[in-house]
């Protein structure tokens, strides 16, 4: 007699290792991307916003402990997806962090506790330091660039050692602090760091190269804290954490899911997006579209030193011996933070799926001109008095003209960057690797690529951040692994190509330098005397 058939549920599918994770700490949200070692390969992630806080008009802060409740969060939820997809947790290798960076957090020694909310990277309630600062510059030069050779950054609210000096002046608890030897600080992945690691018990004290380099207080030569700079900052070196390579062992997970398993590279943002894009050689340079923009220029082990208003940070370094690499930045404050104004601001959009839509139901701007400066313009301008005008206005203006514009006004903010760049490298640029969630956008690449005459070539994948760290970690556990090879075997990437004349893109450049002139110094200018005392007469 045949034994009765017994029905069984099959095994859920095993999905094999080893795997990297990596931490991706946003200003507007955390994510945790868990990616097949040594791949672009996105196996799971999860992903949570992180809530601002704007007590005042221009002021933007973030909870600290929120911020890293919500990376705990993601982890957790990450890895249950990837025990759900047939995964183990125990074949993650290592983990790598990625973060906003500039963004200041300041904590007790004793207690592990947030001293008071993390001031974010485009908060600007630090102008009246940088003027204060600016006061102690010999001769009364008021140079804002007096710093650039130690630190290879102009003197700018938008760095992390002002809004620490700001901190000290401002807030009593900190200086109290400061004072008494018990105050810590860190950037976002210090603080992320120190918390995974074990907190006020075990936790370690320390960032990478390129986050200490948007402080303002590292010597961009030797890599390490500089005298000079915290005396001119009146800041305590005891408060700093130790400065690493951007991959290597830093400490392991202390508790949670992930517990025992090391942390072996940090990269600021935009740093980590350059690894990521695999811009590796000298003479490559990428674009990342978000709530700002950020363009990175790599120059090799060289510091170029810029006279045309951009930025000298550290690029990466792989590994403590390693040689560092160096980059020339642009920054953009407002990129896709545009969109937001024109949906919450102007209800001229609903949701971001309809700027493409929009966009494309006229042929051209119509003249139309945005320079969306809320907060004063960044590179290479570094005018903090200027303000947003929209200029070029007509009875045949609509709301699509204005979308249109919307776009257009990144694009020319990228040109004004790449042109200082070629100033300041003699380099032409051939092509520009991009990623970022504008870059879903088709008519926005090709608008960049016509507006700056260049190819623009579309990441393979968004998470071109993440994929970084996750690249600088499994190279730190893995000497085999080579970070220039490519990642996949999906393709080329998708390259966009100029449509218009060369005449055609300088025309309308010529009226976007118009509009930017309208824009600058709203907070200093007066009308001339005779003006002023005929508008009062009036």
């Amino acid at each position: 007699m045949d034994s009765p058939t017994t029905e069984t549920t099959p095994p859920p599918p095993t999905l094999s290792g080893p795997f990297v994770g990596a931490i991706d700490e946003g200003t507007t949200s955390a994510r945790f991307i868990i990616f097949r070692a040594g791949t672009d390969e996105i196996v799971c992630f999860h992903q949570i916003e992180v809530e601002s806080i704007f007590q005042k008009e221009g002021w933007c802060e973030q909870d600290p402990m929120a911020i890293v409740n919500t990376v705990n969060e993601c982890i957790a939820g990450a890895c249950k997806k990837l025990v759900t997809a047939g995964g183990k947790v125990e074949d993650i290798v290592t983990i790598g962090i990625t973060n906003q960076r500039e963004s200041t957090v300041v904590w007790d020694r004793n207690s592990g506790q947030p001293l008071v909310n993390a001031i974010i990277w485009l908060d600007n309630r630090t102008t009246s330091t940088v003027e204060e600062l600016l006061e102690t510059i010999p001769n009364n030069a008021r140079n804002i660039n007096y710093l650039r050779p130690l630190c290879g950054l102009p003197l700018s609210p938008y760095f992390s050692g002002v809004k620490l000096r700001w901190l000290r002046d401002n807030v009593p608890v900190v200086s109290q602090a400061m004072e008494k030897g018990t105050a810590m600080f860190g950037t976002i992945d210090t603080w992320l760091m120190y918390n995974l690691t074990g907190g006020k018990d075990c936790g370690v004290h320390k960032t990478d190269v390129t986050n200490a380099s948007r402080t303002m207080l590292m010597n961009i030569e030797t890599l390490q804290w500089d005298a000079n700079l915290l005396k001119f900052f009146g800041l305590p070196k005891a408060i700093l954490p130790e400065i690493c390579s951007s991959s290597e062992f830093y400490g392991s997970i202390a508790q949670g899911v992930l517990q025992g398993i090391g942390i072996t590279s940090v990269l600021g943002d935009q740093q980590a997006a350059l690894v990521g894009q695999q811009c590796l050689a000298k003479g490559q340079a990428k674009a990342t579209y978000g709530t700002g923009c950020f363009l990175l220029y790599n120059t090799g082990p060289s510091i170029v030193h810029s006279t045309h208003g951009l930025l000298t940070t550290v690029g990466y370094q792989l590994g403590r011996k390693a040689v560092p690499f160096y980059a020339l930045e642009g920054s953009v404050s407002i990129a896709g933070a545009a969109f937001n104004w024109l949906r919450d601001n102007m209800n001229i959009i609903q949701n971001s799926g309809q700027i493409e839509t929009m966009a494309s139901t006229v042929d051209n701007s119509l003249d139309v001109y945005f320079v969306p400066a809320f907060n004063g313009l960044y590179a290479p301008y570094w005018n903090q008095d200027a303000r947003g005008v929209i200029c070029g206005l007509s009875e045949e203006t609509t709301s699509e003209h204005i979308v249109r514009a919307t776009l257009e006004a990144v694009c020319f903010q990228v040109r004004d960057i790449l042109d200082s760049m070629h100033k300041d490298c003699k380099i032409p640029l051939a092509k520009l690797m991009v990623d970022g969630g504008m870059t879903v956008n088709n008519l926005f690449l090709q608008l960049q690529s016509d507006l700056v005459g260049i190819q623009v070539l579309r990441a393979k994948i968004a998470e071109t951040t993440a994929l970084g760290a996750a690249m600088a970690a499994y190279k730190a556990v893995e000497n085999r692994y080579q970070m220039e090879a490519p990642l996949s075997k999906s393709g080329p990437r998708e390259a966009i190509k100029p449509s218009i004349s060369a005449t055609d893109r300088n025309l309308r450049y010529q009226k976007w330098k118009m509009a930017i002139d309208r824009s600058l110094n709203w907070e200093t200018s007066t009308l001339p005397q005779g003006e002023r005392e005929a508008f009062d007469g009036a």
